[in-house]
């Protein structure tokens, strides 16, 4: 009988920690973290996490976990350059950025798009998401982030749901080498492989799949 109430007594403390684990995420996106520099994720991100498209802010809700937090830890130490993500992800400790991270992970994904490689690919932002160009060693975008670029596991986040000005954005500072957080150097040699129209056409192709 003791057993059993010890572990529904523990069951009840995970629980409870899982919660306000959940609730301080949420107060770190909205308010901040408990250092001042960690300024409030939904001032750029937007209330629900989905991102500011004139500005630049990427989509947040609905990405995995892992792969948020990997990106705070990366901001942190300089393996990925902004700025403005840089000093925040530096006041913000390693607990804060787990719960953030799971906050964002919990909320609603972006639906996935109905495009993969048996589509027709017209365009030349289509023809790179779909078919790539193996003259060039470059892969199709959808071979790593899933039919429609709805992302795979926690390396390969959802493309479909951000704004073409953030993808291009990023395509640009792996092809500048401000981002080099891919251990492969997979997006490196993908980006520095792609012309800057490329670049474009295939950012807002990825883009209008979620209109």
């Amino acid at each position: 009988m003791r057993i059993t109430e010890s572990l529904l007594a523990g069951t009840c403390a995970l629980l409870l920690a899982m919660q306000a684990q959940a609730a301080d995420g949420q107060k770190i996106y909205a308010q901040g973290g408990a250092n001042p520099a960690a300024m409030a994720c939904a001032t750029c991100h937007g209330p629900n996490a989905e991102g500011m498209a004139a500005g630049g802010f990427p989509r947040l809700a609905g990405l995995p976990a892992g792969y948020l937090q990997k990106q705070l830890e990366d901001f942190r130490s300089g393996a990925r350059s902004n700025p403005i993500m840089q000093p925040i992800a530096a006041a913000l400790s390693a607990e804060e950025m787990q719960a953030v991270s799971q906050t964002l992970a919990a909320k609603p994904a972006v639906a996935p798009a109905q495009a993969s490689r048996a589509d027709a690919a017209e365009g030349v932002g289509a023809r790179l998401a779909l078919r790539g160009a193996w003259e060039r060693n470059i892969p199709e975008c959808v071979s790593c982030h899933g039919p429609g670029g709805s992302g795979v596991g926690d390396s390969f986040p959802a493309l479909n749901g951000q704004s073409a000005a953030y993808l291009s954005a990023q395509l640009n500072a792996w092809r500048q080498g401000t981002r080099k957080n891919d251990p492969n150097d997979l997006m490196g040699h993908v980006a520095r492989s792609l012309t800057d129209a490329e670049v474009t056409a295939v950012s807002e192709y990825f883009a209008n799949l979620s209109q």
